[in-house]
């Protein structure tokens, strides 16, 4: 009887007790929870040293004793002090894992020094089902993975105060600021030690700001001040198009705008002092700020120290900043450092990638600052090596001809970044992704330059059907934009077609039956030789055209004259009854045959800049005609041999979807001036065999863009603006050209006319509607035809992206035009425009090129006529309007 007292008298002593042993509140925060989690232990009587002979583990069915043993810290063998530190911290390591409710360690049996240890522990449930409410299914998506519950896994304090706090934390960033969220668990009938858990959540609404209340300002207005914050914003109609939900993180990094809009006006020590946020009722705020603005600083001295390569007087030149200026902390770092045109620009621009400048602020005296602008110059950095990686579709020395920056040349930022647009010019490389990792050596001197690639295919399919007047009509083009000829006899190498060399190959069909057939080939080589940037082009192209029978020709004229609005539409108007049998009119003694080739040699410039290139072509085209009555020639056949001269400077970062540069191109097209020798009286009459067998002209012509982003984010606005002249000139008025006229209004897609005329598009208006009426001789009498020989075009267009991945860019834009087409250059008149605007949206698929669709009004009268431009729909196809 005494020994079983004493030994429960033992074990009693040896029980290790704690407080707080309940699960802490949902209110606690995790941190609480562990120090509330860990006993405080008691003892009662002096240690006694013992040697485990035994340990067992009590209560526990998820793990194996193994395990809880190696948790424990303790082993068979192990000498222990009852109490003592040992026993402690076994204690402590269960209760870190988190993964018990209760853990007792017992000893259940004392042999002399000898002692059984028993680890009585009581798990936690797991869970095996969480359940939401309250949120959407795109909530739940975006928070189940933060919070931490796993089916299976044990359901802890610290995991239901973390769904707490990560739902009310995502719930806040999205607007819903006073929500409600509550987590219970509940056991599983079903699954012994299994509980689901309830999230239950209660968003309210998004929570905007009412009213923002402002003290002490003074040299700034309201406006001012509370206009530099972009997300915290009263909802007034100035910010309809800001964000008016008030987050926290957004209002603290608003209040540092503030900061910055005040530095930016001179108030270098301008502070907000005070803030609160108050709730004026479920789904609104008040803000209150209080400004200390403080005094207002100007640069009084600017000094230079440190300087070798540039001068002291050059330097403040190019800094932009005088005495007197507002002091302005982020203009001084922009003209320092990020603007294209900035002090440290220069520098990196001649190899100077190491060299820093610091402004230090050497005296203040009352409101003026003297700055000293310290440099460190150091030595240009030499281009170690330069690396290429993700290439796929296109040989390396296609990529490497047309980098700027080359082993063994000094460093330069301006060849970086042109290097970047002509590898995006390629058009073989996700734009978006183009970005090189620069990587310095200071210690050595040199700089490695890698250029991650992310490869894509540039080739097109452009297919396109439909019904008009004149049928069905289909069109096909193949256009491979990384064509190898070299390959052409090496199967191999092949990917459809041989790839690799960056040259163009296109060809393409156009047919609707009776009326129409069209089929073009073309080669472009960019590198001619391979080692300089000289170019050749090649193409040839044939079409058939077939006119409609006299009998329709003659409804057509009856109509239209009988009509008030005459008739402006060439051969592609029709009657209100007899269109439908347009495409039955087809007759094959009316038509027009053309065939054409062409060469032309390009070669890329240095001066004025190396962005401009000239070309120079040879052009020859046959042109067969019978009873064809839309020239001013009808039958016969006419030759056209003429020297075209093209201009162009391109400085647009890429081609797709172009944010910044611009572009322009002067052009002249020149045939011999045959009836300056010919000997010839044109003046007389003459068949149109004999008057146009040469055909002779000169054509001239200017076209320009330019591109300008509206912010430095990647996804911003874009303005683009164009202007456009064209004239066709004679060097003599009995001869004057029936070809290369211009054929004005509608979509500019080539299909509506022959290779002829060339199509200028002006939305808003029919195809070819605004083409004026030209007179001329023939036979000896003066006649007339639609026929325009001057045009002026202009427009703007605001451009934003909506999707710019790798194998789609697709755009919204909105657009003012404005333009006109003339008979001869004495009826020019560069004030009587035909105004249109509209919007529209491009989408450009790999595969099948720049596709789009706008909808534009015309404001004015088409020439003659009493009726307006009017409502439009334009579809285009495979080229940029």
């Amino acid at each position: 009887m005494l020994k079983r007292t004493l030994f429960a008298f033992t074990s009693l002593i040896l029980s290790v007790t704690a407080f707080a042993q309940q699960p802490a509140t949902s209110q606690q925060t995790a941190k609480d929870t562990v120090k509330a989690s860990i006993p405080n232990i008691y003892y009662s009587q002096n240690p006694r040293e013992y040697e485990i002979a035994g340990i067992k583990i009590s209560g526990s069915s998820m793990y194996e004793d193994y395990v809880l043993v190696g948790f424990s810290g303790l082993t068979v063998g192990q000498k222990v002090k009852v109490p003592g530190d040992e026993l402690t911290g076994a204690l402590k390591r269960f209760w870190k894992q988190g993964f018990f409710s209760d853990v007792k360690v017992l000893a259940s049996k004392i042999e002399g020094n000898k002692v059984w240890i028993e680890i009585v522990v009581q798990q936690r449930p797991r869970i095996s089902k969480i359940n939401y409410t309250g949120l959407k299914k795109s909530y739940i998506e975006d928070v189940d993975p933060k919070i931490g519950m796993i089916k299976g896994s044990q359901l802890t304090p610290d995991l239901k105060d973390k769904a707490v706090t990560v739902i009310k934390k995502y719930l806040n960033d999205k607007g819903f600021r006073y929500a409600t969220v509550s987590v219970v668990q509940k056991n599983d009938t079903l699954q012994k030690g299994m509980v689901t858990v309830d999230i239950d959540v209660d968003p309210g609404r998004k929570v905007k700001v009412h009213e923002i209340f402002l003290e002490g300002n003074q040299a700034l207005s309201f406006n001012q001040v509370v206009g530099a914050m972009k997300k915290t914003n009263e909802p007034k109609l100035v910010n309809l198009f800001k964000t008016k939900r008030f987050v926290d993180e957004n209002f603290t990094a608003d209040k540092n705008l503030i900061i910055e809009r005040y530095n930016e006006k001179g108030f270098r020590d301008a502070a907000v002092v005070w803030d609160s946020v108050a709730r004026y009722d479920d789904q609104s705020v008040n803000v209150y700020l209080k400004v200390d603005e403080g005094k207002k600083y100007y640069i009084r001295n600017i000094s230079w120290v440190g300087n070798t390569i540039y001068p002291s007087e050059y330097l403040s030149m190019v800094l932009g900043l005088k005495k007197g200026d507002t002091y302005n902390a982020k203009l001084l770092n922009k003209r320092l450092s990020t603007d294209e045109d900035a002090v440290g620009k220069f520098y990196k621009n001649k190899g100077y990638l190491f060299m820093n400048v610091d402004p230090v602020e050497v005296n203040t005296a009352n409101d003026s600052i003297d700055f000293e602008m310290r440099l460190y110059e150091g030595k240009p950095a030499t281009i170690n090596d330069v690396k290429i990686s993700g290439n796929t579709h296109v040989y390396e020395h296609v990529v490497r001809r047309e980098m700027y920056v080359v082993p063994g040349q000094y460093y330069s930022e301006s060849d970086l970044m042109r290097t970047m647009r002509e590898l995006a010019q390629l058009g073989n490389f996700e734009q978006e992704k183009l970005m090189p990792d620069v990587q310095p050596n200071p210690e050595e001197g040199n700089v490695d330059i890698s250029w991650p690639l992310v490869s894509k295919s540039n080739d097109q399919i452009e297919f396109s059907a439909g019904w008009g007047q004149t049928g069905v009509v289909g069109s096909l083009g193949l256009k491979f934009s990384n064509f190898a000829i070299q390959n052409l006899f090496k199967p191999s190498t092949y990917r459809f077609v041989p790839e690799g060399e960056g040259q163009t190959f296109s060809i393409s069909g156009q047919t609707n039956g009776s009326y129409y057939q069209s089929y073009s080939v073309s080669f472009v080589e960019p590198w001619l030789g391979g080692k300089r940037p000289n170019s050749l082009s090649l193409s040839a192209y044939y079409s058939i055209q077939t006119g409609v029978s006299n009998r329709y020709s003659s409804y057509l004229g009856n109509y239209y004259n009988s009509y008030s609005s005459g008739y402006y539409g060439g051969y592609g108007g029709y009657g209100n009854n007899y269109g439908n049998s347009y495409a039955y009119e087809a007759d094959p003694d009316k038509y027009i045959h053309t065939f054409g080739i062409s060469a032309s040699w390009g070669k890329r410039l240095q001066w004025p800049d190396d962005y401009f290139q000239l070309n120079l072509g040879l052009e020859y085209q046959r042109y067969s005609l019978k009873n064809w009555s839309y020239f001013l020639m009808s039958d016969g056949v006419a030759n056209l041999a003429s020297l075209n001269v093209v201009l162009s400077r391109n400085s647009t970062d890429n081609p797709i979807y172009t944010r910044s540069g611009s572009t322009f191109t002067l052009s002249g097209q020149f045939t011999p001036p045959y009836s300056s020798f010919d000997h010839k009286d044109y003046s007389a009459t003459m068949s149109d065999q004999d008057r146009y067998n040469m055909v002779e002209f000169y054509k001239l012509k200017f076209k320009g863009k330019f591109f300008i982003p509206l912010s430095n984010a990647n996804r911003t606005f874009v303005l683009m603006g164009r202007t456009e002249y064209g004239y066709l000139g004679y060097y003599n008025k009995y001869k004057r050209s029936p070809f290369e006229t211009f054929y004005m209004g509608g979509d500019g897609m080539t299909g509506y006319t022959t290779y002829g005329t060339e199509t200028i598009g002006l939305r808003g208006y029919e195809n070819g509607s605004l083409t004026p009426t030209a007179s001329y001789y023939r036979n000896g009498a003066l006649q007339s035809a639609q026929i325009g020989y001057v045009y002026t075009r202009v427009g703007a267009e605001l451009r934003y992206p909506l999707v710019l991945e790798q194998t789609t860019n697709i755009y919204a834009l909105a657009f003012v035009d404005a333009g006109n087409c003339w008979s001869s250059g004495k009826e020019f008149n560069p004030f009587d425009l035909k105004r249109s605007a509209g919007v529209g949206v491009r989408i450009f698929l790999p595969m099948f090129g720049l596709l789009g669709i706008d909808w534009a009004y015309g404001f004015d009268k088409i020439n003659g006529s009493t009726s307006y431009g009017g409502s439009h729909f334009h579809f285009i196809i495979g080229q940029e309007f």
